[in-house]
C-alpha cells in the first residue's frame, strides 16, 4: 500500500524568509522523494490561515517589521500551536525562535509578546554575530555535529522549560554567553544556523522526517552532502 503524502507547512515565507531558510522544506521533501514517499510543500502566507492538520513546519529568518507581521499572524490563527501541542515537529530558524518565545526586543527597544511556543525571551546584543557556527548536538537521536551560518544581533535566554539544542565549539551560538546554540521544547526545534540548516545537516533532517511519519528511515547515500560537510566542519 502506498503511504499517503507527507504535507510540510512552510509557514509565512513571504515574510519569514529573508536568508534562504525555505529551503529546508524543499530538502524535506525531496529527502522523502528520494526514498520513494510522496510528499509536498504547503505554502502558508499572510493571506492564509495556519492550518493544524500537516504533519512537519518550518519558519525562516526576517527582519523586525518581518517578525512583527508573522507574531500577529499566528496569533491570529494558532494552527501552528495546535499542532505542535499534538506533538508535530517544528523547525525554526533565527528569528523564528523570537516569534515563537515569551517576548523579544527590536533593535528600536521595543518589546513585542511572542506566541510563547519557547520558553524563551530574546534582547539585541552589543554586536551582530555573524560567521560559520560549529556544535556538538545535545539533543537525544542525533550524533553528528551540527554547522551553519549565524546572522543575528538577538541574544536569546533559554527559560527552565526550553533545552539547547547544541553546545557551540565554533561561533557565538544563542549569544547570552553560556556557548548554547538553538532551543527544543517538546516537538519545536530552533536554531539560529542558516544555510538551509537541513541541507548542511541531514541526519536533523531525517530526525524531524522520521518524527513526522512515525517511523524510521533508511539513510540515504549522497556523496555531494557529504563533501558539504567535511568542507564545512574543516575548522
Amino acid at each position: 500500500m502506498p503511504e499517503s503524502t507527507v504535507r510540510i507547512g512552510l509557514v509565512l515565507p513571504d515574510v519569514m524568509g529573508t536568508y534562504g531558510d525555505n529551503g529546508n522544506a524543499l530538502i524535506l521533501r525531496q529527502r522523502l522523494r528520494m526514498r520513494d514517499i510522496d510528499a509536498e510543500v504547503v505554502h502558508i502566507t499572510l493571506n492564509d490561515p495556519v492550518p493544524d492538520s500537516l504533519d512537519v513546519y518550518t519558519l525562516g529568518g526576517a527582519e523586525d517589521s518581518a517578525q512583527r507581521l508573522a507574531t500577529r499572524h499566528l496569533t491570529k490563527y494558532p494552527g501552528l500551536q495546535k499542532a505542535a501541542a499534538r506533538g508535530v515537529p517544528v523547525l525554526a530558524i533565527c528569528a523564528a525562535i523570537q516569534v515563537l518565545g515569551h517576548w523579544y526586543e527590536t533593535s528600536s527597544g521595543e518589546k513585542v509578546e511572542g506566541v510563547s511556543l519557547f520558553d524563551v525571551t530574546t534582547s539585541p546584543q552589543e554586536t551582530r554575530s555573524i560567521g560559520e557556527v560549529i556544535t556538538e548536538p545535545l539533543l537525544d537521536g542525533l550524533t553528528q555535529k551540527l554547522s551553519g551560518f549565524e546572522n543575528h544581533r538577538g541574544g536569546t535566554t533559554l527559560g527552565s522549560d526550553a533545552h539547547a539544542l547544541a553546545r557551540v565549539t565554533t561561533g557565538v551560538g544563542n549569544g547570552v554567553g553560556d556557548s548554547r546554540e538553538g532551543v527544543v521544547q517538546g516537538s519545536v526545534i530552533g536554531t539560529y544556523m542558516h544555510g538551509p540548516v537541513l541541507a548542511r545537516n541531514p541526519e536533523l533532517a531525517d530526525y524531524l522526517l522520521e518524527k513526522a511519519i512515525g517511523r524510521a528511515l533508511e539513510p540515504l547515500d549522497l556523496p555531494e552532502v557529504a563533501q558539504l560537510r567535511r568542507e564545512r566542519l574543516r575548522r
